[in-house]
């Protein structure tokens, strides 16, 4: 049948493909070290260290799901075949609709296992720490950086991801002047790196009595929640600590003591500041621990900086440079500068759609 073998044709042309993803996961070596991990769990001692037997645990769940992916998506392949040869031969159109949907089935997880590929960075399998600060334009911009924030609970939450408050600053009217969210999951910082730049939005504004159009500017700052120890020295005289009491939802610990920590540091003007946890003490150790991520991803920039100018490479990251518009008026349009991806489907979008404008940036920046 037509169908059927336009069908065949199409699923072919994934054969290479897949075989190439395949050998880039070295799922021959996964194999071998889950075989070694699950030998040690067995170990009488195995949890002495408990922090070490947590870390492995996770490395081996980790493990486990890319190859049951990988090897399913395998098999997926030779069941469509499967399916077309039985459809053919029986000459059976009440297979079409079946395999039609198996196939679209089999090309989105392809191109998710495609994209974990790409998540090769030194800190791309850590949770995400992301900060949105409203830009001028007043209550509009909170607004904005309000739905940037329900934008980015909504992906999270689309993949099981968990989303921790770690501080919040309400706008005077409106929305929110700024917000830092931890986002724990599997790669959460390797596709929420993309995130990082400037978001700008576009519509009528519902503050403006004049119905007018107005444009608003949000900033995203992405860094990755590194656990272990970070080898960056921070020098007292570099910092300054302040306390300040706590705003915002948080239960009852919030506006009974200056719990809060800002900690700003002179020599590169970064600010963090961290009012979740439960007290003052914890959340010196947590701002801490966010301004020491956020200095070590500054110097690894600098030195893939210095890399780019040696090799005369020319692409441009932008950190901090406008990456994406989001068009509610006169049309609708959400466009990453970066990419060029673009969908007019906006209120998708700021339900947490964004995987699209993710992946695109993963083979941008991996190409």
């Amino acid at each position: 049948m037509v169908e059927l073998d336009n069908i065949r044709i199409e699923l072919s042309s994934f054969e290479k493909p897949l075989l190439e993803v395949r050998d880039s996961l070295n799922l021959a070596e996964k194999k071998l070290r889950i075989e070694e991990l699950e030998r040690n769990m067995e170990a009488p001692d195995f949890w002495d260290d408990a922090e070490k037997a947590s870390a492995d645990m996770k490395e081996l769940k980790d493990l486990k799901s890319i190859v049951e992916r990988a090897d399913a998506l395998s098999m997926a392949y030779d069941d469509i075949m499967t399916l077309i040869e039985m459809g053919n031969e029986e000459a059976d159109e009440s297979l079409v609709p079946e395999v039609e949907n198996e196939f679209v089935q089999f090309q989105k997880e392809f191109e998710d296992l495609r994209i974990t590929t790409m998540l090769t960075g030194e800190h791309d399998a850590e949770n995400a720490i992301l900060t949105l600060h409203a830009g001028a334009g007043g209550t509009e911009s909170c607004d904005w950086a309000s739905m940037l924030c329900r934008m980015y609970e909504k992906w999270a939450d689309k993949r099981g991801f968990n989303v921790e408050v770690l501080d919040s600053l309400d706008g005077d009217e409106a929305g929110l002047k700024s917000v830092t969210l931890e986002i724990q999951g599997d790669n959460a910082y390797g596709y929420l790196k993309s995130e990082h730049g400037v978001h700008r939005l576009v519509r009528i504004s519902p503050f403006n009595a004049a119905g007018k159009r107005q444009t608003s500017f949000v900033s995203c700052d992405v860094m990755p929640d590194i656990k272990q120890d970070i080898d960056i020295e921070i020098a007292d005289d570099d910092i300054r600590i302040d306390t300040y009491r706590s705003s915002g939802a948080g239960g009852q610990h919030i506006n009974k003591t200056s719990s809060a920590i800002r900690i700003t540091h002179f020599p590169t003007g970064i600010v963090v500041q961290c009012q979740n946890e439960r007290s003052q003490h914890m959340n010196k150790d947590k701002a801490m621990q966010m301004l020491k991520a956020k200095l070590l991803i500054l110097r690894e920039q600098e030195n893939l900086a210095k890399e780019s100018d040696i090799r005369g490479e020319v692409k441009e990251i932008g950190w901090g440079s406008q990456i994406r518009s989001y068009v509610m008026q006169p049309y609708t349009m959400v466009k990453d500068h970066r990419t060029n991806a673009e969908t007019g489907n906006v209120s998708a979008v700021l339900d947490g759609d964004i995987d699209m404008f993710m992946n695109a940036y993963l083979k941008w920046i991996n190409s």
